[in-house]
């Protein structure tokens, strides 16, 4: 893959696809694997930039468990047909072809052993293998529709050029984590040739609080726990994270996704406890013992004494009544929230909303209104739940869309 590729090439490639990530890569060795001449532009250095920093360094790269129900879009069936076409099972059929170890390490999520990097070298060798080339350090500057299909007009190493292409593939991410060359490009390409954009936000992204709200969080950063959040009808149970701006954990990552400004939120720190009943049943034994030390045999104990401190709980056990013992259980397993904000895309591993799927062949990937058009993975407004299921999604639409687009090639 050399970056003459463009100086080389005369006539219009096959397929261009715009991006070097999961999706961007997959789809362009699925298209050149059969017979298609496809190049792939990144406007970064590197190719694979999200997947490397995914998943602690180790990229959750699928879920086993994925179904059409981990995902949020406004047309609910929209990812039923990709997903079912290429499952969890058929990328790691191709891991096992490249001898990449990987493990399961909690409810179907799957990991690289070593590291995210053995993803990218199969993205990378499987482009190489099949033909696809890629070109890094390219901008795009303006794309246009021509007879022929499209003209991307790109800026790269050897100056501005223009790029014909039969078809075109967006597969630019979203909004998130900016400072590895996120960008909003696909949404406007998308509204340039008439699509719709689902309003776009940052998900799977921690929580953040203000005034004396914040300071309780403040005082317990570094303080995790394994507990439940819920907003409106979602509840998710999994860990919690304290930190200096708010909480952030896997259960507050999922329920980002569905939380919205003005929404409250409740935090149950304890889900498999009986509270009440534990506080009472102690109670005739408890003599002089507080009940933030009792709390601790539950919660962790900065946590259970700033319970305690909220509620004004001071004095033994024993001295309580029943009462105040209903109130303890409802501040830990019924803690209402109302978070300031999120982080924002800076931190966020996703972005909310996207391309309008309702302009979108659910099968093909490729857009309704223009011929030709296909986009696929996180710029379309398909998101899934934190686990491996936005891996598994960009796996699963890069599919669809390289096996229409070299069946398309192949019957010209």
């Amino acid at each position: 893959m050399k970056n003459e590729a463009i100086a080389r090439r005369g006539e219009p490639w096959d397929v261009v696809v715009l991006g070097a990530g999961a999706a961007g890569m997959f789809c362009a060795a699925q298209a050149a694997a059969k017979g298609a001449r496809v190049l792939t532009l990144e406007h970064r250095a590197n190719a694979g930039e999200k997947i490397r920093i995914s998943g602690g360094g180790r990229c959750n790269f699928t879920n086993l468990r994925t179904k059409p129900e981990n995902f949020i879009c406004q047309n609910r069936h929209f990812v039923k047909s990709a997903l079912a076409r290429y499952q969890p099972q058929d990328f790691c059929a191709l891991l096992d072809a490249h001898r990449v170890p990987y493990h399961e390490k909690a409810q179907g999520q799957l990991f690289c052993d070593r590291s995210a990097q053995d993803v990218i070298d199969v993205l990378r060798s499987e482009m190489a293998r099949s033909g696809a080339e890629l070109q890094l350090n390219t901008a795009i500057e303006a794309i246009s529709s021509t007879p022929e299909g499209f003209a991307i007009q790109v800026d790269c190493d050897r100056g501005r050029q223009t790029i014909g292409s039969r078809m075109l593939v967006v597969a630019t991410g979203g909004k998130s984590i900016p400072k590895i060359g996120a960008t909003g490009l696909g949404y406007k390409i998308a509204e340039q040739f008439g699509l719709k954009i689902v309003e776009t936000r940052p998900a799977l992204v921690p929580l953040t609080f203000t005034d004396g709200t914040l300071a309780v969080m403040k005082s317990l950063a570094g303080v995790s726990v394994d507990g439940g959040v819920s907003c409106g009808k979602a509840r998710f149970d999994d860990a919690l994270l304290f930190t200096h701006r708010g909480l952030s954990g896997p259960a507050i990552l999922q329920i980002s996704s569905f939380w919205r400004e003005g929404d409250a939120i409740t935090v149950d720190l304890a889900p498999d406890a009986a509270l009440f009943d534990q506080l009472r049943s102690a109670r005739p034994e408890a003599g002089k013992r507080s009940v933030s030390a009792f709390l601790a045999q539950t919660l962790p104990r900065r946590l259970a004494e700033a319970r305690c401190a909220e509620l004004g709980v001071t004095g033994p056990l024993a001295a309580c009544s029943d009462k105040v013992l209903r109130s303890i259980e409802e501040s830990v397993r019924r803690w209402r929230l109302s978070p300031a904000g999120t982080e924002g895309y800076r931190t966020a591993e996703v972005t909310l909303g996207g391309v309008d799927t309702a302009q979108i062949n659910s099968r093909t990937m490729e857009a309704k209104n223009t011929p030709g058009l296909y986009f696929v993975g996180e710029v379309l407004d398909a998101t899934g739940w934190l686990g491996g299921y936005n891996f598994q999604w960009a796996w699963a639409s890069a599919f669809a869309a390289g096996q229409d687009l070299a069946d398309r090639l192949a019957a010209r």
